[in-house]
Protein backbone atom coordinates (compact mmCIF):
# COMPACT_ATOMS: atom_id res chain seq x y z
CA UNK A 1 0.00 0.00 0.00
CA UNK A 2 1.23 3.48 -1.28
CA UNK A 3 1.33 6.21 1.43
CA UNK A 4 0.00 9.65 1.12
CA UNK A 5 -1.32 13.27 2.29
CA UNK A 6 -4.14 14.89 1.01
CA UNK A 7 -2.82 18.48 0.01
CA UNK A 8 -5.95 19.87 -1.64
CA UNK A 9 -9.90 19.38 -1.85
CA UNK A 10 -11.68 21.47 -3.54
CA UNK A 11 -15.64 20.17 -4.25
CA UNK A 12 -14.96 16.73 -5.97
CA UNK A 13 -11.26 17.29 -6.56
CA UNK A 14 -8.76 15.62 -3.97
CA UNK A 15 -5.58 15.94 -4.88
CA UNK A 16 -2.64 13.60 -3.01
CA UNK A 17 0.67 13.85 -2.55
CA UNK A 18 3.06 11.00 -2.25
CA UNK A 19 6.16 11.58 -0.82
CA UNK A 20 8.07 8.33 -2.11
CA UNK A 21 7.41 9.38 -5.79
CA UNK A 22 7.53 13.35 -5.20
CA UNK A 23 4.74 14.09 -6.54
CA UNK A 24 0.80 14.49 -6.94
CA UNK A 25 -1.63 12.60 -8.13
CA UNK A 26 -5.67 12.82 -8.12
CA UNK A 27 -7.64 11.35 -5.86
CA UNK A 28 -10.18 9.02 -6.00
CA UNK A 29 -11.79 7.56 -3.16
CA UNK A 30 -12.43 3.25 -3.36
CA UNK A 31 -14.80 0.83 -1.42
CA UNK A 32 -15.68 1.98 2.06
CA UNK A 33 -14.16 5.42 1.99
CA UNK A 34 -16.39 6.22 -0.67
CA UNK A 35 -18.95 4.77 0.89
CA UNK A 36 -18.83 6.08 4.29
CA UNK A 37 -15.93 8.68 4.71
CA UNK A 38 -15.65 11.96 3.25
CA UNK A 39 -12.17 12.98 2.69
CA UNK A 40 -10.32 15.80 3.85
CA UNK A 41 -6.89 18.00 3.32
CA UNK A 42 -4.52 17.10 5.83
CA UNK A 43 -5.96 13.44 5.61
CA UNK A 44 -3.09 10.89 5.90
CA UNK A 45 -4.52 7.77 3.04
CA UNK A 46 -3.07 4.86 1.51
CA UNK A 47 -3.62 3.36 -1.13
CA UNK A 48 -2.55 2.22 -4.77
CA UNK A 49 -1.05 4.48 -7.55
CA UNK A 50 -3.14 3.66 -10.41
CA UNK A 51 -1.21 5.48 -13.27
CA UNK A 52 0.88 8.63 -13.64
CA UNK A 53 -2.30 10.29 -12.58
CA UNK A 54 -4.53 8.69 -10.30
CA UNK A 55 -4.24 7.57 -6.63
CA UNK A 56 -6.87 4.78 -5.48
CA UNK A 57 -7.62 5.95 -1.95
CA UNK A 58 -8.41 2.82 -0.11
CA UNK A 59 -7.95 3.77 3.26
CA UNK A 60 -7.69 6.84 5.76
CA UNK A 61 -5.27 7.49 8.88
CA UNK A 62 -6.88 7.97 12.31
CA UNK A 63 -7.31 11.71 12.38
CA UNK A 64 -5.21 13.68 15.09
CA UNK A 65 -7.83 16.31 15.09
CA UNK A 66 -10.36 17.50 12.52
CA UNK A 67 -10.88 21.17 12.34
CA UNK A 68 -14.40 22.40 10.82
CA UNK A 69 -13.48 26.30 9.97
CA UNK A 70 -11.21 25.67 7.96
CA UNK A 71 -12.17 21.83 6.91
CA UNK A 72 -8.37 20.64 7.78
CA UNK A 73 -7.28 17.19 9.31
CA UNK A 74 -4.02 16.83 11.69
CA UNK A 75 -3.28 20.18 12.24
CA UNK A 76 -0.24 20.93 14.20
CA UNK A 77 -0.27 24.89 14.57
CA UNK A 78 -3.04 27.48 14.10
CA UNK A 79 -1.70 31.13 12.93
CA UNK A 80 -4.39 33.55 14.21
CA UNK A 81 -4.08 36.66 11.80
CA UNK A 82 -4.81 40.28 12.84
CA UNK A 83 -4.39 44.04 11.94
CA UNK A 84 -4.41 47.17 13.91
CA UNK A 85 -5.47 48.92 11.04
CA UNK A 86 -6.73 47.96 7.73
CA UNK A 87 -9.16 46.36 8.75
CA UNK A 88 -9.08 47.38 12.45
CA UNK A 89 -8.39 45.28 15.43
CA UNK A 90 -10.97 43.48 16.55
CA UNK A 91 -9.48 41.71 20.06
CA UNK A 92 -13.06 40.01 20.41
CA UNK A 93 -12.76 38.21 17.35
CA UNK A 94 -9.08 37.43 18.06
CA UNK A 95 -9.92 36.04 21.98
CA UNK A 96 -12.41 33.72 20.24
CA UNK A 97 -10.56 32.12 17.41
CA UNK A 98 -7.67 31.48 20.30
CA UNK A 99 -10.45 29.96 22.81
CA UNK A 100 -11.97 27.70 19.83
CA UNK A 101 -8.60 26.33 18.73
CA UNK A 102 -7.47 26.17 22.29
CA UNK A 103 -10.49 23.87 22.67
CA UNK A 104 -9.61 21.74 19.42
CA UNK A 105 -6.62 21.14 21.18
CA UNK A 106 -4.14 22.88 18.51
CA UNK A 107 -0.89 25.06 19.35
CA UNK A 108 -1.19 28.94 18.92
CA UNK A 109 0.32 31.47 17.43
CA UNK A 110 -0.56 34.75 16.81
CA UNK A 111 0.58 37.19 14.28
CA UNK A 112 -0.04 41.19 13.79
CA UNK A 113 0.29 41.83 10.08
CA UNK A 114 0.66 44.63 8.09
CA UNK A 115 2.79 46.69 10.52
CA UNK A 116 4.58 48.76 7.89
CA UNK A 117 0.99 50.35 7.86
CA UNK A 118 1.73 52.03 11.45
CA UNK A 119 2.37 55.23 12.59
CA UNK A 120 3.70 56.01 15.58
CA UNK A 121 0.98 55.65 17.82
CA UNK A 122 -0.62 53.22 16.27
CA UNK A 123 3.00 51.21 17.02
CA UNK A 124 2.19 51.92 20.30
CA UNK A 125 -1.50 50.47 20.09
CA UNK A 126 0.42 47.39 18.43
CA UNK A 127 3.07 46.96 21.64
CA UNK A 128 0.33 47.11 24.15
CA UNK A 129 -1.43 44.01 22.56
CA UNK A 130 1.09 42.66 21.80
CA UNK A 131 2.39 42.63 25.41
CA UNK A 132 -1.20 41.80 26.66
CA UNK A 133 -1.01 38.55 24.54
CA UNK A 134 2.74 37.41 25.86
CA UNK A 135 1.80 38.12 29.06
CA UNK A 136 -1.04 36.11 28.69
CA UNK A 137 1.02 32.67 27.68
CA UNK A 138 1.19 33.05 23.62
CA UNK A 139 3.87 33.49 21.04
CA UNK A 140 2.94 36.95 19.12
CA UNK A 141 4.88 37.96 15.75
CA UNK A 142 4.69 40.95 14.22
CA UNK A 143 4.94 40.65 10.52
CA UNK A 144 4.68 42.39 7.45
CA UNK A 145 4.73 40.95 3.99
CA UNK A 146 5.72 44.47 2.17
CA UNK A 147 8.77 44.64 3.97
CA UNK A 148 9.78 41.29 5.36
CA UNK A 149 9.45 41.99 9.11
CA UNK A 150 8.96 39.02 11.30
CA UNK A 151 8.65 36.89 8.24
CA UNK A 152 12.24 34.87 8.97
CA UNK A 153 10.92 34.37 12.23
CA UNK A 154 7.16 33.17 11.56
CA UNK A 155 9.08 31.02 8.89
CA UNK A 156 11.17 29.13 12.19
CA UNK A 157 7.79 28.82 13.93
CA UNK A 158 6.17 26.58 11.14
CA UNK A 159 9.06 24.49 10.07
CA UNK A 160 8.11 20.77 10.22
CA UNK A 161 4.77 20.91 10.91
CA UNK A 162 0.90 21.03 9.22
CA UNK A 163 -0.09 24.70 9.94
CA UNK A 164 -3.18 26.85 9.13
CA UNK A 165 -3.60 30.88 9.15
CA UNK A 166 -6.93 31.49 10.81
CA UNK A 167 -8.32 35.38 11.11
CA UNK A 168 -10.84 37.77 9.22
CA UNK A 169 -10.37 38.19 5.93
CA UNK A 170 -8.58 41.27 4.59
CA UNK A 171 -5.84 41.27 7.35
CA UNK A 172 -3.11 39.18 5.02
CA UNK A 173 -2.91 35.66 5.52
CA UNK A 174 -3.27 34.57 1.56
CA UNK A 175 0.09 37.39 1.04
CA UNK A 176 2.02 35.91 4.43
CA UNK A 177 1.92 32.50 2.64
CA UNK A 178 2.83 33.56 -0.52
CA UNK A 179 5.92 35.41 1.00
CA UNK A 180 6.78 32.57 2.80
CA UNK A 181 6.15 29.84 0.42
CA UNK A 182 6.68 31.85 -3.05
CA UNK A 183 3.46 30.34 -4.24
CA UNK A 184 1.38 33.34 -5.24
CA UNK A 185 -1.79 33.31 -4.05
CA UNK A 186 -4.92 35.38 -5.20
CA UNK A 187 -5.13 38.16 -2.13
CA UNK A 188 -8.13 40.76 -1.93
CA UNK A 189 -8.17 44.46 -0.81
CA UNK A 190 -10.33 45.81 2.02
CA UNK A 191 -13.22 47.44 1.40
CA UNK A 192 -13.30 51.77 2.28
CA UNK A 193 -16.78 51.34 2.91
CA UNK A 194 -17.23 48.29 5.25
CA UNK A 195 -13.41 47.99 6.49
CA UNK A 196 -13.46 44.50 5.90
CA UNK A 197 -11.59 42.06 3.71
CA UNK A 198 -13.00 40.14 0.54
CA UNK A 199 -12.99 36.49 0.96
CA UNK A 200 -10.18 35.36 -1.85
CA UNK A 201 -9.95 32.16 -1.20
CA UNK A 202 -12.02 29.37 -2.32
CA UNK A 203 -10.46 25.59 -2.10
CA UNK A 204 -8.39 24.13 0.77
CA UNK A 205 -5.00 22.92 -0.46
CA UNK A 206 -1.80 22.67 1.73
CA UNK A 207 1.59 23.90 -0.05
CA UNK A 208 4.85 22.04 1.23
CA UNK A 209 6.81 23.93 3.25
CA UNK A 210 10.37 23.10 4.96
CA UNK A 211 9.69 19.94 6.10
CA UNK A 212 5.72 20.36 6.59
CA UNK A 213 2.68 22.50 4.81
CA UNK A 214 0.99 25.32 5.28
CA UNK A 215 -2.89 25.52 4.93
CA UNK A 216 -4.15 27.61 2.76
CA UNK A 217 -8.21 27.59 2.95
CA UNK A 218 -11.24 29.98 2.95
CA UNK A 219 -11.26 33.16 5.73
CA UNK A 220 -14.08 34.01 7.77
CA UNK A 221 -15.52 36.97 9.39
CA UNK A 222 -16.74 35.60 12.69
CA UNK A 223 -16.76 32.64 15.18
CA UNK A 224 -18.43 32.32 18.61
CA UNK A 225 -16.72 29.69 20.88
CA UNK A 226 -20.68 28.95 22.30
CA UNK A 227 -20.84 27.55 19.00
CA UNK A 228 -17.95 24.49 20.12
CA UNK A 229 -18.26 24.33 23.92
CA UNK A 230 -20.36 24.44 26.77
CA UNK A 231 -20.61 27.88 28.84
CA UNK A 232 -18.90 26.72 31.62
CA UNK A 233 -15.54 25.37 29.38
CA UNK A 234 -14.63 28.89 28.17
CA UNK A 235 -12.90 29.56 31.53
CA UNK A 236 -10.59 26.66 30.82
CA UNK A 237 -8.78 28.05 27.66
CA UNK A 238 -7.67 31.47 29.03
CA UNK A 239 -4.69 30.99 30.30
CA UNK A 240 -3.81 33.95 32.64
CA UNK A 241 -7.10 32.26 34.21
CA UNK A 242 -5.22 28.62 34.63
CA UNK A 243 -2.83 30.43 37.16
CA UNK A 244 -4.80 31.37 40.09
CA UNK A 245 -6.78 28.89 42.15
CA UNK A 246 -10.13 29.78 43.24
CA UNK A 247 -11.96 28.37 46.41
CA UNK A 248 -14.43 26.55 44.00
CA UNK A 249 -12.58 24.59 41.28
CA UNK A 250 -15.81 25.12 39.21
CA UNK A 251 -15.49 29.07 39.48
CA UNK A 252 -16.69 30.92 36.67
CA UNK A 253 -14.93 34.33 37.88
CA UNK A 254 -18.23 35.96 38.52
CA UNK A 255 -20.03 36.55 42.07
CA UNK A 256 -18.08 33.53 43.25
CA UNK A 257 -16.54 33.74 47.03
CA UNK A 258 -13.24 33.63 46.78
CA UNK A 259 -12.89 34.00 43.14
CA UNK A 260 -8.59 34.62 42.72
CA UNK A 261 -9.47 35.31 39.15
CA UNK A 262 -11.49 38.18 40.53
CA UNK A 263 -8.53 39.49 42.28
CA UNK A 264 -6.17 39.57 40.08
CA UNK A 265 -8.20 41.65 37.93
CA UNK A 266 -8.30 43.94 40.73
CA UNK A 267 -4.93 44.26 41.07
CA UNK A 268 -4.09 44.92 37.32
CA UNK A 269 -2.67 41.62 36.80
CA UNK A 270 -5.36 40.21 34.44
CA UNK A 271 -6.22 42.73 31.41
CA UNK A 272 -9.51 44.30 31.55
CA UNK A 273 -9.81 43.83 27.47
CA UNK A 274 -9.78 40.23 28.14
CA UNK A 275 -11.83 39.38 30.96
CA UNK A 276 -14.72 41.82 29.39
CA UNK A 277 -13.88 39.15 25.95
CA UNK A 278 -14.62 36.35 28.33
CA UNK A 279 -17.85 37.77 29.79
CA UNK A 280 -19.08 38.56 26.33
CA UNK A 281 -18.65 35.55 25.16
CA UNK A 282 -20.74 33.59 27.90
CA UNK A 283 -22.92 36.61 27.76
CA UNK A 284 -22.72 37.49 31.37
CA UNK A 285 -22.72 40.71 33.42
CA UNK A 286 -20.80 41.49 36.74
CA UNK A 287 -21.92 44.66 38.26
CA UNK A 288 -18.10 44.94 40.11
CA UNK A 289 -16.59 45.40 36.46
CA UNK A 290 -16.51 48.82 36.09
CA UNK A 291 -14.81 49.44 39.43
CA UNK A 292 -12.07 46.56 38.71
CA UNK A 293 -11.55 48.81 35.30
CA UNK A 294 -11.71 52.48 36.78
CA UNK A 295 -8.02 52.82 36.07
CA UNK A 296 -8.10 51.72 32.94
CA UNK A 297 -11.14 53.50 31.84
CA UNK A 298 -9.39 56.78 33.06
Amino acid sequence: MAKGIVVERAGQKITVFVPEEGKTYRGIPLGKVKKKDRVYAGDRVEGRVVDNQTFAIEGIKERKNLLVRPPIANVDKVVVVSTIKNPPFQNFLLDNLLIVYDHLGVELLVVFNKVDLLDGEEREKLEKWKRIYENAGYKVIATSSETGEGIEELGKELSGVVSIFAGPSGVGKSSLISKLTGVELQTGEVSRKTERGRHTTREVRLIPFKGGFIGDAPGFSRVEALNFMDREEVRLHFPEFQRYTCKFSDCMHLEEEGCEVREALFRGEIPCERFKSYLKMIKAFVPWLKEACREEEE
